[in-house]
């Protein structure tokens, strides 16, 4: 797939997907160290993100975020992408076209940063990168590996962050997910032994 709009790990102009481009504000990047253990992989943007021009913010962003904080991690240290970068219009589902269309720039944004684990959030990231279908909610933990572009992946089953918002039983499965991808990519500080009370 031709890559020349990828700019290291941006994505600096595309016109693949008429609908996206003309829903879209901008093309919404990945964020986070260019050498992330652990890489979080959403569906899409949605207004927000394609108004910030950055993935998870809004109401998932904060509960992504406070998940990270109860394991001692902060945004800044994990990587956070979508399947697609582009907003789909009325935020339905991005088309399995649009999904391809995107998969070029994702395999390689996932080849550059080298994540011990990749997790996805949600139901069409978890089909798009095991390539079968996935219940989210019976599935949330599992590792499998998945070939994307060269190389084989360990990918681990989450839940979307939004779940937790209108279902809070699934706020505790969440929660333990993103806990086992800091275990996961050893950069949990649960094995210290020390009180994270502290840290705050």
């Amino acid at each position: 797939m031709e890559m020349e709009n990828m700019d290291g790990l941006c994505v600096t102009d595309c016109e693949r997907c008429p609908a996206l481009v003309e829903s879209r504000s901008r093309i919404v990047n990945g964020t986070g160290p260019e050498d992330a253990s652990i890489l979080f992989l959403g569906e899409g943007p949605g207004a927000n993100e394609d108004e910030q021009g950055e993935p998870f913010v809004g109401r998932s962003g904060s509960v992504l975020d406070d998940a990270l904080r109860d394991v001692g991690l902060a945004r800044a240290d994990v990587r956070i992408t979508n399947c697609v970068r582009c907003r789909p219009p009325e935020n339905r589902d991005p088309t399995k076209e649009e999904l391809s269309n995107c998969r070029g720039y994702l395999e390689r944004e996932i080849d550059l940063v080298d994540p011990d684990i990749v997790v996805t959030l949600g139901k069409v990231p978890s089909q798009h990168l095991l390539d079968r279908s996935v219940a989210v909610t019976k599935e949330a933990g599992s590792v499998s590996d998945a070939r994307l572009g060269e190389s084989s992946r360990r990918v681990l089953v989450c839940l979307h962050p939004a779940a937790t918002l209108y279902d809070r039983s699934q706020k505790e499965a969440f929660e333990e997910t993103i806990r086992q991808a800091a275990e996961l990519a050893g950069v949990s500080d649960e094995s210290s032994g020390q009180s994270r009370l502290g840290d705050y």
